[in-house]
């Protein structure tokens, strides 16, 4: 994917740093079971000055951002712990964690190929950004409720 092609997704849905990810449906529209229900078919890119990497599928369940969305909302509330949008496929990861100061330490790794390649990012900001993040939670499980909600994990 060229930078033309990037641009083409339009904004992403969600940024945590240099990670950006876009939904562009459910993998299985009409499942409403928890499992195959709940699979959002993404884009994600990476990218930092001196690389650039993407990865695409049914690789995020909206369990994930609701896991990711509370996680932010502590960090936010308290400045302590972690958040994280910890992937089953073993195709993304972030995690947040909080250090002293406000400042969040980032890490984000994102892979195509989890067999033959890996790639992975540390980064850090303040938490003011960390309301943008939860919005952009927010709005995603707005966009795609979740099916047979009382599974998600509290």
């Amino acid at each position: 994917m060229n930078v033309r092609e990037l641009e083409n997704l339009g904004d992403p849905d969600l940024v945590i740093a240099g990670f950006q990810l876009w939904v562009h449906g459910r993998e299985y529209p009409q499942a409403t079971d928890y499992w195959d229900g709940n699979w959002l078919r993404i884009t994600a890119y990476c990218v930092y000055p001196n690389s650039m990497v993407r990865t695409h599928g049914p690789i995020v369940h909206l369990g994930e951002i609701a896991a990711l969305l509370r996680g932010c909302e502590h960090l936010y509330q308290t400045l302590k712990g972690e958040a994280g949008l910890v992937c089953m496929e073993p195709y993304l990861n972030a995690e947040l964690v909080a250090e002293t100061g406000g400042k969040i330490k980032v890490k984000l790794s994102i892979t195509p190929d989890h067999m033959s390649e890996s790639h992975s990012y540390s980064d850090s900001f303040d938490q003011t950004y960390l309301p943008p993040i939860i919005a952009a939670c927010r709005a995603i499980l707005a966009s795609f409720p979740a099916r047979e909600a009382e599974r998600l994990p509290t």
